[in-house]
């Protein structure tokens, strides 16, 4: 069996603001998802976006649905990088998909990422400002780019103002109150994020070029409180 051209395959994802968010090789003593023919996976190739690039093309797509469709967000990003999958031989699968697949160990392993204090992965250039929307998996061995070294920006940050800007306190070391973040996002004080999105969050400094538009926020927050 061949192994796809990743070049194409990245030409393939741009035309939906979509990216390659790295890959690696399956070990042997990996439990390996299944393939697209059944036998277990010998390469996965992240995808996601860098910033709210796969908006305009969201958007687009979602005027063509009905109103009331669920889950919008997902089931594009089903539908997109699942036509990717069946042009280069690939199986994909999502972060909802379940039994839930380890997306988060697979990305630090794909781009040698750490978690900030909130719990999304920190990027060197993104900051907070990215996303996994799925995978492909391979039955063939990729070739990837060997991962170089790289500072962990929250180390870098000693005033950690991602801990110190909610108003509620949902973040702490202690770990996430997400019934205490929810309450707020749902109650009349917690308008501010409702539409612009968690302040914990827009308070780093990182990745600021890359800083989901306050519209885009409040359809995530929308989602993430079922509002």
């Amino acid at each position: 069996m061949s192994s796809p051209d990743l070049g194409k395959i990245s030409a393939a994802l741009a035309g939906h603001g979509l990216i390659q968010r790295g890959g690696f090789v399956v070990n042997n003593s990996d439990a390996a998802p299944d393939g697209p023919a059944g036998r277990p996976a010998r390469s996965v190739l992240l995808v996601g976006q860098a910033g709210s690039a796969p908006w305009p093309y969201f958007l687009r797509w979602r005027a063509a649905q009905p109103a009331d469709l669920e889950n919008p967000l997902d089931r594009w990003s089903r539908e997109v990088i699942g036509d990717v999958a069946r042009k280069f031989g690939a199986r994909a699968v999502s972060p909802s998909d379940k039994p839930y697949l380890p997306f988060q160990q697979w990305a630090m392993r794909a781009e040698g990422l750490r978690p900030s204090p909130l719990g999304i992965l920190m990027h060197p250039a993104y900051g907070l400002w990215h996303a996994y929307r799925g995978a492909l998996l391979f039955e063939v061995e990729l070739e990837f780019a060997e991962l170089r070294e790289q500072s962990h920006l929250c180390d870098l940050c000693p005033g950690k103002p991602c801990l110190k800007s909610c108003p509620v306190d949902a973040y702490s070391e202690a770990g996430f109150a997400y019934e205490t973040c929810l309450g707020h996002v749902r109650g009349v004080s917690g308008g501010a994020c409702r539409t612009q999105g968690c302040l914990d969050r827009n308070a780093c400094p990182y990745g600021l070029a890359y800083r989901y538009p306050a519209d885009v926020q409040a359809f995530h927050m929308k989602s993430y409180a079922s509002l």
